[in-house]
C-alpha cells in the first residue's frame, strides 16, 4: 500500500525528472495548475488530501509512464540502474575530470545509481551553492548527457575555456553566440561567444 507521502513524493520526483515544476506537470496533463501545490495536499482541517486516480492517470499518460514504474518511484525503488560517475559541481572546473569533448575521464569519480538504460558517457554533477535555486538545490545530482542534442529551453551544463562550469537554461545557440538564462533570478543571465565555450551537456535527469 502506498502512503500519502509516497504518492505525493513520486509526483514531485516525476516533475523533477521532467525538469519542470509540479504545477507545470499538472498543467501539461490537462489539470488545474494548482492541483499539485503543497497547500492542496492537506485539508483545512489537517487531514491528508490524496491526488485522484484520474489525475495520476492523466499525468502518467502525458509522460509515458506505466503505474508499475510510478509505484516503484513512490517506494524509492527506481534507482536500480547502472552506476553513473558523479563529482561535485565545484570540482568540475578542475583539470583531469573531463576530456576536451566534455566526457568524464580519470579515476577520481564517485558513482550514483540511476534508473534505466543510459549512454555510457552520461555522468552526474552534484549541485553546490544557490545559483540554481529553486530548480536545482545544493546536494541535488543532475544527470548530464554530453552526446545529447541541445535545444532552446533545455537545462544545460556549460564549461568555458577558462574553466568556469555553470548550470543554466539555454535560450539561444548559434555558431557565434550562446545565451544562457540563470535559474536563480538573483544571478545574471550570461551571453558567451561560442568560441569561449569548451562544451555544453544537456541535463536529462535530477536526483533530489
Amino acid at each position: 500500500m502506498l502512503s500519502h507521502a509516497e504518492i505525493w513524493g513520486a509526483l514531485d520526483r516525476l516533475a523533477t525528472k521532467q525538469s519542470i515544476s509540479p504545477s507545470r506537470l499538472a498543467r501539461d496533463a490537462g489539470l488545474d495548475a494548482t492541483s499539485f501545490n503543497k497547500s492542496k495536499r492537506i485539508t483545512s482541517s489537517g487531514k491528508p488530501r490524496w491526488p485522484s486516480t484520474e489525475s495520476i492517470s492523466k499525468v502518467l499518460r502525458t509522460v509515458g509512464m506505466d503505474f508499475e514504474d510510478f509505484a516503484s518511484m513512490a517506494k524509492n525503488k527506481g534507482a536500480t540502474g547502472p552506476a553513473i560517475p558523479v563529482i561535485g559541481l565545484a570540482q568540475a572546473g578542475d583539470e583531469g575530470y573531463f576530456d576536451d569533448a566534455g566526457f568524464p575521464c580519470g579515476g577520481s569519480w564517485e558513482d550514483v545509481r540511476i534508473p534505466g538504460e543510459l549512454d555510457d558517457n552520461v555522468y552526474a554533477l552534484e549541485i553546490a551553492g544557490d545559483s540554481m535555486d529553486p530548480v536545482f538545490r545544493a546536494g541535488d545530482k543532475v544527470l548530464v548527457a554530453p552526446n545529447a542534442t541541445v535545444r532552446r529551453g533545455d537545462r544545460v551544463v556549460v564549461k568555458t575555456n577558462a574553466g568556469e562550469v555553470m548550470a543554466k537554461e539555454l535560450r539561444k545557440l548559434t555558431e557565434a553566440v550562446v545565451e544562457l538564462v540563470s535559474l536563480n533570478t538573483e544571478y545574471e543571465d550570461r551571453t558567451l561567444a561560442r568560441q569561449d565555450i569548451q562544451w555544453i551537456g544537456r541535463i536529462i535527469w535530477v536526483s533530489q
